[in-house]
């Protein structure tokens, strides 16, 4: 960094960032006094203007920097900038809304079941900016004015990288926040996955099917409540007698087993008294020390305590490494309180409100931490992020969403932004998580496109809560959490088995080149799943390519979002040849095309 005064005030220079602070000072005619300020602009190395703060606005005087204190040290920030009316912004996590251009749109910076707040927006311009503040608040991208607030920060704390191109942008920001480790060779093929498998022998009697078929399989997940209270972490006897001859078999049939690990501790589990004497649980401010009612009551660990890092990993280990179990499926990772009232729960680092988006980083650095430690890849399936999560393996899929159309279309568009926001590796329940009858045809379209997607995801997984639901009941008659309908490929009739049979096989086919752009995600920082503008910046329109991305730098993928539609509208970028891999049939890139799409295949 180079800086150099520059009359009344300094001028900083950054690599191709340049950062002019303006000092001036002139009398307050309503205050009575000399008043000193400074906005804050940010320029590229050729000096065009970026962004800046906004100013006074004369008479208004308006401040584009609010510090209001709370009692007890804390203050309350807001930084306001002037907006840009020609710029175009992307990034901020995910949430669940079909919007590509996200200038003109609030965003809550808290996490929520389904909603990843990740504070980095990438902007047409030029420049990338994170809010590097874990703190609850707000994100404004106004045609007025660009605003971001802190409800509870010691400091105003942003960070800024400009680029040529979006690409150098992306890979900055993964160069200061940290690149995603290797992807394990299992990452690449299909995973199975259903609410839930309730037993040893019938998630066994799946991957033999699925061998026996002839269909690759990579992971199969034992889901939630195969242990008998949460925060036990282990398996429940009598549903998992023998789970070192389970994982034993399962590699030999080539896949891996994954487990789900919630943060909830039971209050009857055998590992609550420890960890509240310890002090190693979430505090709730105020009434009721219980956080989640979920299947009963509950708290949740304080993974942002270094003691419960290593708590936690050495209940992971002990009773499912032990097992030869190397795959952690971290959900309920914002955490998802009973209610949102975050400023009613106290973590080590700070309380709920200061610090609470940084939860689910350091609920995946736990077991990455002890995955390395212990010789082993890091990848976690988990359920929200936090600038940063990305180094420590996190591959994030987007909760529990709707299994409807509208939804599949959020997920393209999430898919493109939380890739944007660090995180290379993404996926989402096939077919979405809640709803859906497996005898309904309407229901099975939607699936059929959504596994097409998947396909052509980042990571290719399959789950979802079926209907209709079956009982679980122990030897003892005491209930256990239901078991949702099947959700094989098998189980979804002929025409739909055929089709989902012919794209696992088809990811298969897959493997070598996700295996590079994986390797490039990780050495560069940029996602698997991109926006089309990532590989195509100088073309206008490729900024406004809707419910498409590219896989890699050579995929172009255009999924089918709509009930009944047999061919698809795309635009394809100018510079290059694109070949349609269903037909083989050349285009011309700089138009907008339309090809068939019959319900067996997604154009690509």
């Amino acid at each position: 960094a180079r800086r150099r005064g520059e009359g009344n005030g300094a001028c900083l220079q950054v690599g191709g960032l340049v950062v002019r602070l303006p000092s001036r000072t002139g009398f307050g005619y309503q205050t009575g006094y000399e008043e000193n300020s400074c906005l804050v602009s940010f320029l590229d190395a050729d000096g065009m203007l970026l962004f800046e703060e906004q100013d006074s606005g004369g008479a208004l005087h308006r401040k584009a920097r609010q510090f209001r204190p709370h009692l007890g040290g804390d203050l309350a920030v807001r930084a306001s900038f002037a907006a840009a009316l020609d710029e175009k912004l992307f990034g901020m996590g995910q949430y669940q809304q079909d919007v590509l251009d996200i200038k003109g749109c609030t965003f809550e910076l808290a996490h929520r079941n389904s909603q990843v707040s990740i504070p980095f927006v990438v902007s047409s311009r030029g420049y990338g900016m994170l809010w590097h503040n874990p703190a609850l608040g707000q994100a404004s991208f106004a045609t007025n004015v660009t605003q971001w607030t802190a409800e509870a920060t010691r400091q105003l704390d942003y960070w800024v990288t400009a680029g040529a191109t979006p690409r150098d942008i992306v890979g900055a920001y993964a160069d200061a926040t940290g690149h995603a480790p290797a992807i394990p060779e299992y990452g690449l093929g299909y995973w199975q996955c259903k609410l839930r498998y309730w037993n040893q022998e019938q998630l066994l009697d799946v991957a033999r099917e699925h061998v026996a078929r002839g269909l690759p399989m990579d992971v199969i997940v034992a889901d939630f409540f195969h242990w008998a209270r949460m925060g036990d972490f282990r398996f429940e006897d009598e549903f998992w007698p023998d789970p070192a001859a389970m994982v034993a078999e399962l590699r030999e049939l080539g896949i891996e087993l994954m487990v789900s690990v919630w943060p909830q501790i039971s209050l009857a589990s055998e590992n609550y008294a420890e960890l509240k004497k310890r002090n190693l649980l979430v505090r709730a401010e105020r009434g009721i020390d219980v956080q989640m009612s979920f299947e009963g009551p509950s708290a949740f660990i304080d993974v942002t305590s270094p003691d419960a890092r290593r708590f936690l990993w050495q209940k992971l280990s002990a009773n499912y490494g032990a097992h030869g179990i190397r795959l952690f499926w971290l959900d309920e990772a914002e955490p998802e309180y009973g209610v949102y009232d975050y400023d009613n729960y106290r973590y080590a680092l700070g309380s709920g409100q200061q610090v609470g988006a940084v939860y689910p980083q350091q609920f995946v650095r736990a077991v990455h931490d002890g995955l390395t430690a212990d010789g082993e890849p890091s990848l976690s399936l988990v359920r929200a992020a936090w600038s940063g999560s990305q180094r420590y393996g996190a591959l994030v899929w987007s909760g529990d969403i709707a299994s409807t159309w509208s939804a599949l279309r959020q997920q393209i568009t999430a898919g493109i932004h939380i890739g944007l926001s660090g995180i290379p590796w993404f996926t989402t329940d096939i077919r979405g998580f809640g709803g859906g009858d497996v005898d309904d045809p309407a229901f099975v379209e939607v699936l059929i496109r959504w596994f097409q997607f998947g396909t052509f995801s980042p990571v290719m997984r399959m789950h979802g809560d079926r209907q209709p639901s079956e009982p679980v009941v122990a030897l003892d008659g005491t209930r256990r959490m239901p078991s949702g309908a099947p959700n094989e490929v098998w189980t979804y009739g002929d025409e739909a088995y055929e089709i989902m049979g012919a794209h696992i096989l088809l990811r298969e086919s897959l493997r070598d080149y996700l295996r590079e752009v994986m390797t490039d995600a990780s050495a560069t920082g940029l996602p698997a799943m991109r926006a089309v503008f990532l590989e195509f910046p100088d073309d206008a329109q490729a900024w406004d390519a809707p419910h498409q991305y590219l896989l890699g730098p050579d995929l172009l993928v255009a999924p089918v979002v709509s009930s009944g539609v047999r061919e698809r509208t795309l635009y394809l970028p100018a510079g290059t040849t694109w070949i349609h891999s269903a037909t083989g049939g050349s285009f011309s890139g700089g138009q907008t095309v339309t090809v068939a799409a019959p319900l067996g295949s997604i154009p690509v």
